[in-house]
């Protein structure tokens, strides 16, 4: 014990950055087990457009969505769900949503917004449309 002590008091700002790192990635851990968005994976979003027929909802920008997307995902932009406009999922509240950008960042916050917006059922695709190509999943541009 003596010697991780030692270590500390002979290392500050290495014990305070690795403490900082300790601290975000349990911060990290528990918000997203407490979140009422779930994260999911790209085989887990194949799977419930499949079964549970989930809507897939793409907040990047029209230039970013003609690039490619998921088929059948609407485009409602984070700006748009910013300021409440919900077009074209407006009467699906109880209908599992999947929400998607590019990474995965943007489309966390834009879940966020809809479950608060009375949506019941919002899922982020954790690695964005960059995870879904890497995965090999079908994208279109149409």
């Amino acid at each position: 014990m003596q010697e991780y002590i030692d270590f500390f008091s002979n290392n500050q700002m290495l014990s305070i950055a690795w403490l900082a790192i300790a601290v975000m990635l349990v911060h990290s851990i528990v918000k997203d087990k407490l979140s009422a968005v779930k994260s999911v994976a790209a085989q887990q979003a194949t799977l419930m457009i499949n079964n549970e027929n989930a809507l897939v909802v793409d907040v990047r920008s029209s230039e970013e969505y003609k690039k490619g997307h998921i088929v059948n995902a609407k485009n409602i932009t984070l700006s748009q769900i910013e300021q409440g406009k919900f077009t074209g999922i407006v009467n699906n509240k109880h209908t599992p949503i999947i929400v998607v950008c590019e990474s995965g960042v943007r489309s966390a916050n834009a879940a966020s917004k809809l479950h608060k917006a009375g949506f019941t059922q919002v899922y982020n695709l954790s690695a964005g449309m960059d995870g879904w190509v890497s995965a090999n999943l079908p994208a279109t541009k149409k």
